[in-house]
């Protein structure tokens, strides 16, 4: 029990009479003295007491013991249930938009990584080039659909890496099958040499082999991969 709050409820009952600490010390039969200190908390009423001063402030006994009226509980109940629903709804609406924009995210990364690969030759540096920037756009859509479903941030974070070692796998496998039977150049090369010794001869390095294009654009051209 807060004898504190309970204190300061005796002493806001009191003021809703209009009365002084002497006028509710005489109705009651005690001291000035007495009152203050009920009302300051240093000091309770006994069990007579407080039966007759609930009476006097039509107030049930717990109420006193409490501190507060049950109405102004159920009030302020009710008021924080309010509160707490609207807060449950209004993060449900957040996650829910988060997941639509994660959605279009997704759909618009997927949507570059295809558009580029299918547009622009084997050749061009910007297939690998937009294929990346789409990744990022895809990967980020899936963090914000994960972002509301899983609240481990450290999990959260071990699935995008996930996401984008799962995309350079893709990457890679299929840039090998395309050099090995479709006998084209690797889309995702960081270096690239032109040499014309014995003809045109280009050579294309990529993380884990080398390409070499040999007289590239006439009849005789071939692409292998370098033993």
């Amino acid at each position: 029990m807060d004898q504190v709050k309970v204190g300061s409820f005796l002493k806001m009952l009191r003021k809703e009479k209009n009365l002084t600490q002497e006028a509710l010390a005489e109705k009651l039969g005690v001291s000035n003295r007495t009152v203050s200190r009920w009302e300051t908390g240093s000091n309770m009423p006994d069990i007579g007491m407080l039966v007759e001063i609930a009476d006097y402030y039509d107030v049930s006994i717990p109420e006193i013991i409490n501190g507060e009226r049950k109405g102004e509980t159920m009030e302020q109940e009710t008021r924080e249930t309010a509160i707490a629903m609207a807060e449950y709804s209004h993060n449900e609406v957040k996650k829910s938009k988060m997941k639509t924009v994660g959605i279009l995210f997704s759909l618009f990364g997927f949507f570059i990584i295809v558009s580029a690969l299918a547009m622009f030759p084997s050749d061009s540096s910007w297939g690998s080039f937009l294929s990346g920037w789409g990744s990022i756009i895809m990967v980020t859509g899936i963090y914000l659909i994960i972002k509301p479903l899983i609240q481990k941030r450290g999990l959260r974070i071990g699935i995008v890496i996930g996401c984008f070692i799962a995309l350079f796998a893709v990457f890679m496998i299929s840039d090998y099958m395309a050099v090995k039977y479709q006998h084209q150049v690797p889309r995702f090369r960081y270096k690239v040499t032109t040499t014309f010794d014995k003809g045109k001869r280009i050579e294309y390095d990529t993380l884990f082999y080398k390409v070499m294009w040999e007289n590239p654009d006439t009849d005789e051209e071939k692409v292998y991969i370098v033993k």
